[in-house]
């Protein structure tokens, strides 16, 4: 039975297929039932799954078309291909999520990101969408359109998206480096410190005293040379990798083009664990030394189903379903060891501990919210969901998870 990437969730639909052209794309949505589209698999819940006809949109790949401080991309186009064709032509993108491994329509569709307390959500970049409907008309919707924020990171609840158009800028360079021994008592003594230490950060731990903080630095000159220390904490050998899985991970400590060194893993290799699941918060960064508090004192009773947290940062969006909307947020990552069960027991009590902040699950990972619960933290969910049902009146789209967190209603 087809899976998803990590092989973590097994895909129910009757068929899948794989689409490479606009006319295959119509044919495939003229297959009876219900629909979805599906990218690199890189979701780790039933959210891009169905009972009638999953299509595979990975296998279509129009090309990348450079105009002026824009591109237009194919959205089953994977990030790193993508990249290394703005490298060429001198232009970049303002951030990418930790594996380029993944295709820029799945990736935007979910709010997925990178870091930095100045960088949007992946989404951010969108100047416009085009996407077919159930009946095979296609549409195309600008950032300045009625519906663009419910769209733009619209989880696959409305119809099929088929080309982006992304804000681009000037290409850069970028260092990174890895600062070791960096306390919890400093962290969250001075969060900030530590998020703006470079233009994308991360802290990873498994929430004891052996943090590692991963700091991504714009560089003008090559030979411009990190700090020695980060609060307590000291510039570690290049050698330590933060994710300990050997030469995947992108090169640390030599300056290197932007699309080479801002994602945590090498295009060329297998990215992350593999056998593995994954959860994600979002909150309000005001409330980030509280909230890592109040998880790390429940840490021990899930600790040994941990691969490693991930600590990053978003800047607000105006974007309805991205976990940033309006918010400048701290988001809380867990890379879990393939245990279903038990991740999901420590999800019950990770949830409640973050309750109290307002905490929203990015979309395309485990969590254990429902429509009531998001509807109390994604102000815009009832909206976003009119929105969906207007567009896809017969319910082509919708599947179980959609149903169940409240994007579209049951049939």
């Amino acid at each position: 039975m087809p899976q998803n990437w990590a092989g973590s969730h097994t895909y129910e639909a009757a068929r899948i297929v794989s689409v490479r052209s606009r006319d295959d794309l119509v044919a495939a949505l003229a297959t009876p039932g219900r629909v979805h589209a599906l990218g690199t698999r890189h979701s780790f819940t039933d959210l891009p799954d169905t009972d009638g006809t999953l299509i595979e949109m990975s296998t279509w790949v129009p090309p990348v078309v450079i105009e002026g401080d824009t591109v237009r991309v194919g959205a089953g186009t994977r990030y790193a291909v993508l990249a290394a064709q703005l490298e060429d032509a001198g232009r970049a993108l303002h951030n990418t999520g930790s594996l380029p491994h993944i295709n820029v329509g799945g990736a935007t569709a979910t709010g997925t990101h990178g870091s930095g307390d100045r960088n949007g959500v992946l989404t951010t970049a969108v100047r416009a969408l085009t996407f077919a409907d159930a009946a095979g008309t296609f549409h195309t919707v600008r950032r300045e359109d009625a519906d663009f924020a419910a769209l733009a990171v619209g989880v696959g609840a409305f119809g099929v998206v088929t080309e982006l158009e992304l804000e681009t800028q000037p290409t850069y360079r970028v260092r990174q480096d890895i600062y070791a021994g960096v306390s919890w008592g400093a962290i969250l003594d001075d969060v900030d410190a530590v998020t703006t230490a470079g233009d994308s950060v991360s802290v990873f731990t498994r929430w004891d005293d052996n943090s590692i903080v991963w700091i991504k630095k714009r560089v003008a000159d090559d030979a411009e040379q990190p700090v020695g220390t980060l609060l307590d904490g000291v510039l570690a050998d290049h050698e330590l990798s933060p994710l300990g899985t050997g030469d995947n991970v992108t090169p640390l400590g030599v300056p290197g083009v932007w699309y080479q060194r801002l994602p945590h893993f090498r295009a060329d290799r297998e990215p992350s664990y593999g056998d593995e699941i994954q959860s994600e918060y979002f909150i309000d960064r005001t409330h980030a030394a509280a909230a890592l508090a109040a998880i790390r004192a429940i840490a021990d009773g899930f600790r040994e189903h941990l691969n490693v947290t991930e600590l990053r940062t978003a800047a607000a969006d105006d974007l309805w379903l991205s976990g940033a909307y309006q918010r400048e947020s701290f988001i809380i990552h867990f890379t879990w060891l393939n245990h279903p069960d038990q991740v999901r027991e420590a999800l019950v009590g990770i949830e409640a501990a973050l309750a109290p902040f307002d905490a929203r699950p990015h979309w395309g990972k485990l969590h254990l919210f429902d429509r009531e619960r998001l509807e109390a933290v994604v102000p815009r969910l009832a909206e976003a969901r009119a929105v969906y049902e207007r567009i896809d009146p017969d319910g082509r789209f919708v599947n179980n998870h959609l149903v169940r967190v409240g994007l579209r209603e049951a049939r």
